[in-house]
């Protein structure tokens, strides 16, 4: 009788066990997967942790430092999005990412890129962000596609950079504001230096150009639209 006691109490434990690990199995699955805001934006960056991103070279470039991704260093430095939103690869999407740079800063956002370890993206566009940099293309451009010498931002403040594709067509907002559009044409050829610029599909990635740039990003979100 004892036996049979101690036997039963071992597999209620077992049980209550197995119970508990698939449990805490459940909440790491739903805790590892950012869950999108009440107009359907999913986050790419925790506040904490380079988490979901890839970095190629010149890593030591990045870091997080209070609660915001900043690039600051050697370059080319890119940091690609490689976690599990939505298999970290979008077609048509409406991304808001909160930029501040620096004086004399230059970086970028890439869409419909690919990881790359070394060297500037050869897959995707760049949307440019440059205040006063030396660069005449500036916050709003489509690199080398369509770029502009306004750049609708001001160094040491924050701002809203909204990028949205949304089948042939590219609008790139700062602050609510449209700054830039284009529409890709049925006959586009990509430039020479660009071979992989055109719309298709793909990542995306923050920008590090050179050692006198420094870019904060306070958050990345993106919410996927239909075809």
């Amino acid at each position: 009788m004892r036996f049979r006691l101690v036997r039963s109490l071992a597999t209620l434990c077992a049980g209550a066990l197995m119970i508990g690990l698939a449990g805490a199995a459940e909440d790491s699955t739903s805790g590892a997967q950012p869950q999108p805001d009440k107009d359907g934006f999913v986050s790419l960056f925790d506040g904490k942790s380079l988490d979901g991103w890839k970095i190629g070279d010149n890593a030591e470039s990045w870091k997080v430092e209070d609660g915001q991704i900043v690039v600051h260093g050697k370059g080319p430095a890119h940091l690609f999005y490689v976690g599990p939103v939505h298999n970290h690869d979008w077609k048509n999407f409406h991304l808001k990412a909160e930029v501040m740079t620096y004086p004399h800063a230059n970086s970028g956002i890439y869409f419909h890129t690919a990881y790359q370890e070394k060297g500037w993206p050869d897959q995707g566009f760049e949307c440019q962000v440059n205040c006063t940099h030396g660069d005449w293309k500036k916050t709003g451009s489509l690199y080398d596609i369509q770029d502009i010498r306004d750049p609708h931002q001001k160094d040491n403040a924050w701002f809203l950079y909204e990028i949205i594709v949304k089948g042939d067509k590219v609008t790139l907002k700062i602050d609510g504001n449209t700054v830039n559009e284009w529409t890709q044409p049925a006959n586009f050829t990509p430039p020479k230096n660009h071979k992989g610029r055109f719309l298709q599909h793909g990542t995306f990635a923050l920008q590090g150009h050179d050692p006198g740039s420094e870019v904060h990003f306070k958050s990345v979100v993106v919410k996927p639209l239909d075809d």
